[in-house]
C-alpha cells in the first residue's frame, strides 16, 4: 500500500531534499508540495494525503495554524501531520501537539529515520516514544502551573477510574505494554481504555492525551 505524502516547507532545498528522498523510496508517493501555510491548507484539501510533513515557521501562516485548519476541515480519515522543527524543545512543537499534530521530527533527522517515521504515522502510530513526549511537555509545563488542579477539569469527570489511571500512566510516558504490566491487564484492554478516554475527551492523538494529562494535573512535571 502506498502512503501519499504532502511536504510543506518554505526552504526550497530542504523541501526538495525531502521530496527526493520520499520519491526514491518504495511505498511512498509525494502528491503535493507547499512553500507556506496557506498553500499547505489548499494542497491538503486538494491532494488528500495520508501524511503531511509540516514545517512550523513559514510565511503567511505558520505550521500550527495550518495544522489546525487542515484537521478541522478534513473528512475522515484525516491526514496524520508530522511537525518539522529545528529544535527538539521548541515551544511551537508543544502548541502543535495541542493543535492535533501526530508528532514531531527534527530537520536533521537521517533518511532512514524519516522514512520509518512516515510509515509509522501512516499506520496510526505516533512518531516519537512516550518518554520523548513526556520530556517535551515537561520542558514547557514545568515553567508554569497546570491550568487546572486534579479534579478541577470537568471533562475528566466523564472518565471511569480505570480510564483515568490509564490516561495518567500514558502522561507519565509509559507505553501500552508497560501500562498493561503495571495494571496487570492485557495490552488490548489498555488500548480500549485509552481509546475510550480519548473519545470522551475529544482527543485526536496520544500526544494530545499526554498534554491533557499534564494540563489537568493528572501528571506533575518532574514527578
Amino acid at each position: 500500500m502506498t502512503t501519499r505524502v504532502l511536504v510543506a516547507d518554505d526552504q526550497f532545498l530542504v523541501r526538495a531534499g525531502i521530496v527526493g528522498l520520499l520519491e526514491a523510496a518504495d511505498g511512498t508517493e509525494v502528491v503535493g508540495q507547499a512553500a507556506d501555510g496557506p498553500e499547505a491548507v489548499l494542497q491538503a484539501a486538494r491532494c488528500r494525503p495520508d501524511v503531511i510533513l509540516m514545517d512550523i515557521r513559514m510565511p503567511g501562516m505558520n505550521g500550527i495554524e495550518a495544522t489546525r485548519r487542515i484537521l478541522a476541515a478534513a473528512p475522515d480519515p484525516a491526514p496524520r501531520i508530522l511537525i518539522l522543527t529545528t529544535f527538539d524543545l521548541d515551544d511551537y512543537v508543544y502548541r502543535a501537539l495541542r493543535a492535533g499534530a501526530s508528532g514531531f521530527m527534527l530537520k536533521d533527522t537521517g533518511p532512514e529515520r524519516l522514512l520509518t517515521a512516515v510509515a509509522a504515522v501512516a499506520g496510526g502510530d505516533t512518531l516519537f516514544a512516550p518518554s520523548v513526549t513526556r520530556r517535551l511537555v515537561e520542558a514547557f509545563t514545568s515553567t508554569a502551573p497546570a491550568t487546572q488542579p486534579v479534579g478541577g477539569h470537568p471533562e475528566l469527570d466523564q472518565l471511569t477510574a480505570r480510564e483515568t489511571e490509564v490516561l495518567r500512566l500514558t502522561g507519565r510516558g509509559l507505553s501500552n505494554p508497560q501500562i498493561a504490566q503495571r495494571l496487570v491487564i492485557s495490552e488490548a484492554t489498555v488500548k480500549t481504555h485509552l481509546n475510550r478516554a480519548m473519545t470522551k475527551l475529544n482527543l485526536a492523538s496520544r500526544a494530545q492525551a499526554v498534554v491533557l494529562a499534564y494540563e489537568t494535573g493528572l501528571v506533575v512535571p518532574g514527578g
